[in-house]
C-alpha cells in the first residue's frame, strides 16, 4: 500500500508545530506497472520477503473511476424524460418491456424518484377501489336502513365500468393512474343516479300506502327522473369530453380519466 498511495508512518513534532511523515513510492516510478515486480511483502509465518508477482497477476485496461451501489449491489443509474405526447404508464411500461430484452439473468432494475411513486401509488389503487365500494355500500345501507336498496344502487356501478374500460380498450389506452381516478368519479356520479331512483322510488311506496307494487314505483321513477338524469349525464359528457380528447398540456397523461367518464356514463345512460 505504501508503494502506490501515500501513507503516513508517523508524526514529527517540533517545538511549534507538527508534522505527518508520508511515504510513498516516486511518482516517476507509479507509472510503470512493470514496476509491480519489485513489490516485496513479508510473509507472517515464514517473515521472509515475498514478490508480489507471486501471489496476484494484473492487466492493464480502463475502468469507471467509482463503483455505485444500491442495496449493497452494483448499480447503474438512467434516467429519461418523456416525450411529447406519451403518459408515464406507458414508459414505464416500455423501459420494463426493454430490461427484460436488453439485461442478463440476475440483474434488475427499480424505478426512482416520479416514476417510483407512480408505481407505488397505481399498485394500491385495486385495494382502495374495493374499499371505496364498501364503504358507499355501509353509508347507503345506514341512509336507507337496508340491505337491499344498497345493492339495488350498487347494481349500476358494474355496468358504467364495464363501459369505462370497453372505451379505454376501444381507443387502446392505459389503465394509468388518471383511470383510476376516472373510476373513482364514475362510481360516484353512478351511483348518484341510482340513489336518484330508488328514493323517488321509496317515496312512492310510502305515499301508495300499500296499493303501489315495487315495479310501478321504480317504473314511474325511471319515467319522472328520466330527463334530470339525462340531462345530469349529458352535461357531465361534455365537461370530461376536452380531457376525453386530450387537450392541453399533458394532456395525454389525462385522457384516460376523460375516455372512463365519457365511456362509462354513455354506456350506463344507454342501459
Amino acid at each position: 500500500g505504501l508503494a502506490f498511495a501515500q501513507g503516513k508512518v508517523t508524526l514529527y513534532k517540533t517545538e511549534i508545530d507538527q508534522y505527518w511523515v508520508i511515504i510513498e513510492l516516486d511518482k516517476k516510478y507509479q507509472n510503470y506497472p512493470d514496476n509491480l515486480h519489485h513489490v516485496y511483502l513479508r510473509s507472517k509465518t515464514t517473515g521472509k520477503l515475498v514478490p508480489l508477482s507471486s501471489l496476484i497477476e494484473w492487466s492493464q485496461g480502463v475502468g469507471p473511476q467509482d463503483v455505485p451501489h444500491y442495496n449493497q449491489l452494483n448499480s447503474a443509474t438512467l434516467s429519461f424524460n418523456l416525450k411529447q405526447g406519451v403518459a408515464l404508464g406507458t414508459a414505464t411500461d416500455a423501459l420494463e418491456k426493454a430490461a427484460l430484452d436488453i439485461l442478463p439473468s440476475g440483474a434488475n432494475g427499480v424505478f426512482q424518484g416520479e416514476a417510483q411513486e407512480f408505481k407505488s401509488a397505481l399498485a394500491s389503487m385495486a385495494g382502495l377501489l374495493a374499499i371505496a365500494i364498501f364503504l358507499m355500500y355501509v353509508v347507503l345501507g345506514i341512509l336507507y336502513e337496508s340491505y337491499i336498496h344498497p345493492l339495488t344502487i350498487l347494481t349500476t356501478l358494474p355496468v358504467a365500468a364495464f363501459g369505462g374500460l370497453a372505451t379505454l380498450l376501444l381507443f387502446r389506452s392505459e389503465l394509468s393512474l388518471y383511470a383510476y381516478i376516472g373510476i373513482f368519479m364514475l362510481l360516484g356520479i353512478v351511483s348518484k343516479n341510482g340513489i336518484i331512483m330508488v328514493d323517488f322510488a321509496k317515496q312512492n311506496l310510502e305515499e301508495g300506502g300499500g296499493k303501489v307494487t315495487s315495479f310501478d314505483a321504480i317504473y314511474n321513477a325511471c319515467i319522472v327522473r328520466f330527463r334530470p338524469i339525462l340531462m345530469t349525464g349529458a352535461s357531465t359528457i361534455m365537461g370530461a369530453m376536452p380531457i376525453a380528447l386530450g387537450y392541453g398540456a399533458d394532456g395525454a397523461s389525462r385522457r384516460p380519466l376523460g375516455l372512463i367518464v365519457v365511456g362509462g356514463l354513455m354506456f350506463a345512460q344507454v342501459v
